[in-house]
């Protein structure tokens, strides 16, 4: 088992499952959450190498959760992966730093092409 451990936020249990189950077959450590809120008070923020996250969710955003983590000075690399593609946003993302925007449906590939470029990538100052 890898020890980079890998974090998962969708508010679609099915898509959360899916994306974990695929993760932990590549040899990686997961963890779901179906919440942005519910990460950020799971404790892993410090343990998470990559987070692949929905974009629109109740509550917090994967964007709102992108600029809070920025704001509190944490790098993670993330993944977003959305139902509803916008330009706008995907720029905002990569902008932001993101590693990849994937509109469902994605293929596994396109997926594992975006963890390997996060995980490899050192992080930004």
């Amino acid at each position: 088992m890898n020890s980079a451990l890998i974090s998962i936020i969708d508010d679609d249990r099915s898509v959360r499952e899916a994306i974990q189950s695929l993760i932990r077959s590549l040899g990686y450590a997961t963890a779901a959450f179906g919440s942005a809120e519910e990460y950020l008070d799971s404790g892993r923020i410090g343990d998470t190498a990559c987070i692949i996250t929905d974009l629109q969710m109740p509550g917090l955003s994967g964007i709102d959760l992108q600029r809070r983590l920025i704001a509190d000075g944490h790098r993670t690399p993330m993944i977003f992966v959305t139902a509803f593609p916008n330009d706008r946003l995907r720029q905002h993302a990569l902008d932001a730093g993101a590693f990849g925007f994937l509109s469902k449906p994605f293929n596994e590939t396109s997926l594992i092409a975006c963890i390997d470029k996060a995980l490899q990538s050192p992080l930004p100052n």
